[in-house]
């Protein structure tokens, strides 16, 4: 099969997709994971059939018709919808004696189809709603030759390894409890600690860029979101209204309400401007239980928030700093492969149109003048206002969306913020919504499985474990960590009754960088026997040099 583009991939998969539901239907409308590989040989069959896709165009009731005949209940809501939505026509394709409701594309026949795997089975809701009726899904990969889908299989395999829901439990760093709720992640001492050199660390950058810290509360009266437009815009992402004192609140949605309330506390001047306040604001955001991942998609997260007040001659200038500190700090976290996007207007916005198309053009020529490559994304502006994505691109070349930048003309005008301009008149900021790291949960997700856990030096929790040979070893293993901690090398003993062997075994797996042995030799010698993470020898080293050398990888963020 000639190479494809990934338009043509999409419509092969597309068409395979079709091809499952066919042998499916053929051989068994229910189905479990031990039929797989007799869907698959049904499926290999076809496409040494080459049937073609026929594609024909009917009128919406008569297709109706055909589906009550065939007995597919849920083909016919969607055509009972799309009837009452005004369709008088839809298309069908027919493979064999299949026949599905579809707009397609597909390929001339089953015979162009490529490379493929049924990966699992799962129950899913119909649409996605969790009232309807639990459904089977079978999942499964195309690629256009044999050698992609292997490779791709080994990338799953490899990120099965790196899967941050279960290197958070062995590296005690995470849980999520039933009894606290889904989406909602509690931090153990290395997780919580993990975090708080990611915060420090940005706390340090963000004070040399000239930002201020706010604090703001977890809950908020609902008419600041009404105001905001996020009520109208994001309700069904919006947790339900609590009732209070006869008034209605909402758990924290976004902090930029809150932080436009500080700005509007008092009257600003442009000598004040450009003003940026910045918090890590936990704000809390209803998704679906289906959609729930780890701590990459949950329901309460924590976002390094930030929102800045320009003036339009100021903008350009704000614009090329966020993007200098986003791509800084991401690649001091060891990323160093970026996709950037610019995102236009939705199609559910708020506002003055020419206000868009200010904001795209100052976003366009930031981008254009910091000389980056990026790309156009129709349409995925927020509501708002456009955007600015950063895409950061893991060890496995995956994708995850970091940085965003968001330049806003709307809430300024909707919250009536305004400053003293030179010419002792009011006059209207503008406003720029902005998150480095995107949430701190995501974050940390992603560079969990980015290092499979084994951070770098500076960001681990515990960077030396000390294992003492025999329990007369431990006083010396004990005060050798005291003095390794005044030094701020973050140090624990191991001086459980085990062999070093399993000891050094035990801290490898829990990704800890240094493992330090001390024994009678090491004792005399004040010599360190030094295990490496990632290294099966064990190298003999003076104290003065390890200690020289890890003070080194944790001052350079090594």
């Amino acid at each position: 099969m000639p190479k494809i583009n990934q338009s043509q991939l999409e419509i092969m998969r597309h068409s395979c997709g079709h091809l499952m539901a066919a042998a499916v239907q053929k051989l068994f409308p229910e189905t479990t994971p031990e039929f797989l590989p007799k869907i698959k040989k049904e499926m290999k069959k076809m496409i040494g059939q080459n049937l073609p896709f026929i594609k024909k165009e009917m009128p919406v009731d008569e297709a109706i018709k055909l589906f009550k005949s065939i007995n597919q209940p849920y083909k016919i809501e969607l055509l009972e919808e799309m009837k009452k939505q005004g369709e008088k026509s839809v298309s069908i394709y027919q493979t064999g004696d299949f026949i599905d409701l579809c707009r397609g594309p597909h390929l001339k026949s089953t015979g162009e189809i490529g490379a493929f795997k049924l990966t699992k089975i799962a129950g899913a809701y119909w649409r996605g709603n969790e009232k309807n009726k639990m459904l089977t899904r079978i999942y499964g990969l195309a690629f256009s030759h044999e050698e992609e889908l292997n490779n791709h299989l080994k990338v799953l395999e490899e990120a099965e390894k790196r899967d941050h829901r279960n290197l958070g439990k062995e590296l005690e760093l995470f849980s999520f409890e039933e009894e606290i709720g889904a989406g909602l992640p509690i931090w153990h001492p290395k997780g919580a600690f993990l975090r708080h050199l990611i915060e420090n660390y940005l706390y340090k950058e963000l004070n040399s860029s000239g930002y201020q810290w706010v604090v703001t509360p977890h809950i908020g009266n609902i008419n600041l979101w009404k105001t905001s437009g996020h009520w109208n815009f994001y309700r069904e992402n919006i947790y339900s209204p609590i009732k209070i004192d006869e008034e209605e609140f909402l758990l924290k949605p976004m902090n930029c309400p809150f932080h436009i309330k500080i700005y509007n506390s008092k009257i600003r001047s442009y000598k004040e401007l450009p003003i940026r306040f910045a918090e890590f604001g936990t704000v809390y955001r209803y998704e679906k239980s289906g959609v729930l991942h780890g701590l990459t998609r949950v329901r309460g997260f924590t976002q390094d928030d930030a929102h800045i007040w320009c003036t339009l001659d100021q903008l350009p200038k704000e614009i090329n700093n966020l993007l200098k500190d986003g791509l800084k700090i991401l690649r001091r976290f060891g990323f160093k492969d970026f996709n950037i996007f610019l995102s236009t207007r939705p199609e559910k916005f708020t506002g003055d149109p020419k206000h868009w198309d200010k904001a795209e053009e100052s976003l366009k020529n930031a981008l254009e003048k910091s000389k980056l490559n990026y790309q156009i994304d129709p349409g995925a502006g927020v509501f708002y206002g456009p955007k600015i994505d950063i895409k950061i691109k893991d060890s496995l070349g995956r994708e995850w969306q970091c940085t965003t930048i968001q330049v806003d003309f709307n809430l300024p005008e909707k919250f009536e913020l305004n400053y003293i301009n030179k010419e002792g008149k009011k006059e209207q900021p503008i406003m720029i919504h902005r998150a480095l790291l995107g949430s701190l949960e995501r974050f940390i997700g992603v560079l969990i499985e980015h290092y499979a856990g084994a951070f770098p030096v500076w960001l681990a929790p515990i960077q030396v474990r000390v294992v003492p040979v025999g329990s007369k070893h431990i006083k010396a293993s004990q005060k050798l960590a005291r003095e390794l901690k005044e030094k701020d090398i973050r140090c624990e003993v191991d001086d459980l009754n085990e062999t070093v062997g399993y000891k050094v075994r035990k801290a490898e797996k829990q990704k800890i960088p240094y493992v330090l042995v001390i024994g009678d030799k090491e004792i005399d010698s004040k010599n360190l026997t030094v295990r490496i993470r990632g290294k099966k020898e064990m190298i003999k080293m003076s104290r003065k040099k390890f200690e020289e050398k890890i003070r080194e990888e944790i001052e350079k963020k090594k």
